[in-house]
């Protein structure tokens, strides 16, 4: 019988071959299942109200134009929602990123007495639900005359535990203390050494965040619906439960639809631009592993 000389075993190939198979089957399954809501959503924004109590089809309808403009003539304002749920949302995004960063770089670099018990206590503080501090929250801001207005829900943002804690975690794999020392003997400040050298080399992670931080303010109804009183500064999620809420004789889920599938563009706008930075984060880590 004839040996086989490579040392290489010929069903090799093969089983890699199946397991390609397997996997890209398996990830079309899952882009399957994740997307079809979204095309259901956008399915359902194009029917109107009778239509949709008819049941569902797969084929759109003609009422997508019918439902945006009585959307936007109707009684809620939904440009000025829009607006403010961008303006906060990108607000916490770019706040929360940065000062996180920053006391991440502080927590790694500089020795300092009650350097651990900080950090325990940081950690400390991220297990701790909103909805425990939301009346002690709500008495401090209408004792600084901050009710009704955009500055409580940007400004308390900045303290996120759970992003330092992120930061903290890829900063230990990512920021030698040795560059910082370099950037010190060449005569470079701390502000400048943070935000030329530290901030470029965190950029994956800092987009990770930034999309989690504007995707979590963005949805976000409990805060914004305490604080928030006139119709022209609420969020999109205010209006859209305030929307739902109609009574029966102005209620219209065609309208409800359109209006969600109008809240998530940005978020996926968001995503679209800081994907590549993902990718670069991942492509890191598995050079780094």
């Amino acid at each position: 019988m004839a040996e086989n000389t490579t040392g290489k075993n010929p069903n090799s190939g093969l089983g890699i071959h199946a397991r390609r198979v397997i996997a890209y089957i398996v990830l079309i399954f899952l882009s399957f299942l994740c997307l079809f809501w979204f095309y259901i959503l956008f399915i359902n924004a194009t029917r109107s109200n009778a239509e949709l109590s008819q049941g569902f089809k797969l084929i759109p309808s003609n009422q997508l134009g019918v439902n945006w403009n009585n959307l936007i003539h109707g009684t809620i304002p939904v440009v000025s929602g829009m607006w403010n749920s961008l303006l906060i949302s990108t607000a916490c995004a770019i706040l929360t990123t940065y000062f996180s960063t920053m006391t991440a770089y502080a927590i790694h670099v500089y020795d300092f007495k009650g350097k651990k018990f900080i950090f325990s206590f940081i950690l400390a503080v991220m297990m701790i639900p909103t909805q425990v501090t939301a009346l002690g929250f709500i008495r401090f801001m209408d004792a600084l005359k901050l009710m009704d207005t955009r500055i409580p829900l940007i400004i308390p943002a900045i303290a996120a535990p759970v992003t330092f804690y992120y930061m903290k975690q890829y900063m230990e794999s990512t920021l030698p203390l040795s560059i910082v020392e370099a950037a010190r003997i060449d005569g470079a400040g701390e502000f400048r050494t943070f935000n030329t050298i530290v901030l470029p080399l965190m950029k994956p992670a800092i987009a990770v965040q930034a999309i989690f931080t504007f995707v979590s303010s963005w949805n976000n109804y409990f805060t914004p619906a305490l604080i928030l009183k006139s119709d022209e500064l609420k969020t999109l999620p205010i209006l859209l439960a305030q929307l739902r809420s109609a009574d029966f004789l102005k209620f219209d889920m065609g309208q409800v639809y359109c209006m969600i599938a109008f809240s998530i563009f940005p978020v996926i706008i968001v995503y679209i631009c800081l994907s590549k930075y993902i990718v670069q984060g991942i492509a890191l880590g598995s050079v780094k592993g």
